[in-house]
C-alpha cells in the first residue's frame, strides 16, 4: 500500500452507521474500518488473539489510467481505539501477498503473535477460466482458483512456509485449531470441495468430510473438539450449516469424525458460520430474508456439555437488518466484539466492526423480516 493510501485510511476510517430500530438490542453503533476511497471492497477479517490487530482481504482502487486488481490481495491492519476503550478506526494498513496474487482466508495464530496464515497463488493468475461457487446472477460468488496453497508468514521478516500444498488444485479456507497442532482446511483435489485435517505435529493429512458436492469454510470450535462447515451436498447450489463432533487417537490426534449435525435444512444459502467464545452458539450469513440483502444469524450448537441436552440449530435470532449485503461475521476472543463485510452507508463491500451485546440465552426466535 502507498504512503497514500495509507493516509487516506487513517484520515477517513471510522465513519459510523445508524442502527435499524430492530438492531438495537443485538449491537451498539457500528464502525467502519476499511473506506471505500480506498478499497473498491474489503472483506473476511479476523481479529488477532489480543483483540488488537485484523488481517483481511481487499482490492485497492488503481492508479490514475490503471486497472483494478482481479484478485484479493491480503491485508493487515492495528485497530485504534478511544478514551472509552471503544475501537474507532484502522491504522498501519500493510499488504502482505505479493503484487498479482489472489488471495483468502486469512488466519491468526493462536499462540503466536508474529505468525499469520493465509492461502495463495504467489503468482499471478494466468488460468482464463477459474471455477466458482455461483448463485442466481453471480451476485455472490468466489472463486477456486488452482495453485492456490496455504502458507503461514512472519510478520517479523516477511518470510513465508508452505502449510498445506496442491499445485493442480485449489487449496484454502483453513484455520489452525486453539492448540495450533492441527490445520483444518478445503481443498477441491476430488472436483468438488472436501475438508481435510492436517496433524502439523507429524505431517499427516487426513479427509474429515468427504461427502458429494462442495464441503468446505471449517472453522475449530473454542474448545477444539468440533468443527463447523457449510455444504451444498445436495447438488443444488444451496448452502447448509454443519457440525461435526471430532474423534481423537490416544496421542491427542484428529483421526475423524464421530458425529455429524446438520443445522440448517432450507431453500437458502446459508455460509461463513462461525463460532462464539462461550462454545455453545454460531453467527452465519443467509439469504433467507432476500438474496439481494443477506443478513446475519445465530442460533444453537451446543453438544450438550454444560447441561447434557444438546441443541443443533433451533433458536435462530436475527441480528442485522441494514438494506443490502452483511455476511462473513468474526467474534473477537471475549465476544464482547462483531465485526463482519458489510455494504451498509457505503453500497460496497467494506469492513464493520460494533459491540455485540445481544443476549444469547434469552427470548424465543424473533425473526423479524
Amino acid at each position: 500500500m502507498t504512503h497514500c493510501m495509507a493516509l487516506l485510511v487513517s484520515l477517513l476510517v471510522g465513519q459510523t452507521s445508524p442502527l435499524h430500530p430492530a438492531e438495537t438490542n443485538a449491537i451498539g453503533t457500528p464502525v467502519l474500518l476499511t473506506d471505500p476511497a480506498v478499497f473498491l471492497k474489503a472483506g473476511e477479517s479476523y481479529f488477532n488473539p489480543s483483540g488488537k490487530r485484523i488481517i483481511f482481504q481487499a482490492i485497492e482502487h488503481p492508479e490514475d489510467g490503471q486497472t483494478p486488481d482481479d484478485d484479493y490481495g491480503m491485508y493487515l491492519g492495528d485497530l485504534t481505539f478511544n478514551e472509552e476503550g471503544t475501537i474507532d478506526g484502522l491504522e498501519n494498513v500493510i499488504r502482505l501477498s505479493n503484487e498479482g496474487s489472489a488471495n483468502t482466508c486469512g488466519w491468526f495464530h493462536p499462540k503466536n503473535d508474529s505468525l499469520v496464515m493465509y492461502a495463495t497463488t504467489t503468482t499471478p493468475l494466468i488460468d482464463g477460466d477459474i471455477p466458482g461457487y455461483q448463485r442466481g446472477s453471480g451476485r455472490y460468488r468466489w472463486a477456486f482458483p488452482p495453485k492456490m496453497n496455504i502458507v503461514s508468514q512472519n510478520l517479523n521478516d516477511g518470510s513465508t512456509k508452505k502449510l498445506a500444498t496442491d499445485d493442480e488444485n485449489y487449496l484454502a479456507e483453513g484455520s489452525w485449531s486453539p492448540d495450533a497442532r492441527h490445520l483444518v482446511y478445503c481443498s477441491l483435489a476430488s472436483g468438488s470441495g472436501d475438508i481435510y485435517i492436517t496433524d502439523l505435529q507429524t505431517g499427516t493429512d487426513r479427509l474429515i468430510v468427504g461427502d458429494e458436492g462442495y464441503d468446505g469454510g471449517p472453522f475449530f470450535s473454542p474448545d477444539g473438539k468440533r468443527i463447523v462447515y457449510r455444504s451444498d451436498r445436495r447438488g443444488n447450489d444451496l448452502l447448509q450449516l454443519y457440525v461435526a463432533e471430532l474423534k481423537f487417537d490416544a496421542t491427542g490426534a484428529i483421526i475423524g469424525i464421530e458425529k455429524e449435525y446438520q443445522l440448517t435444512d432450507n431453500e437458502h444459502v446459508n455460509w461463513g458460520p462461525f463460532w462464539h467464545p462461550n462454545n455453545r452458539f454460531l453467527i452465519y450469513a443467509t439469504s433467507e430474508v432476500s438474496h439481494r440483502n443477506y443478513e446475519l444469524f445465530v442460533c444453537d450448537a451446543d453438544s450438550g456439555k454444560t447441561d447434557g441436552t444438546t441443541r443443533y440449530g433451533i433458536r435462530r435470532r436475527r441480528i442485522t437488518h441494514a438494506d443490502g449485503f452483511d455476511g462473513l461475521p468474526v467474534f473477537d476472543e471475549s465476544g464482547t466484539l462483531l465485526m463482519w463485510t458489510s455494504k451498509r452507508e457505503t453500497g460496497t463491500s467494506q469492513l464493520w466492526v460494533a459491540p455485540f451485546i445481544f443476549d444469547l440465552e434469552a427470548g424465543p426466535p424473533t425473526m423479524g423480516h
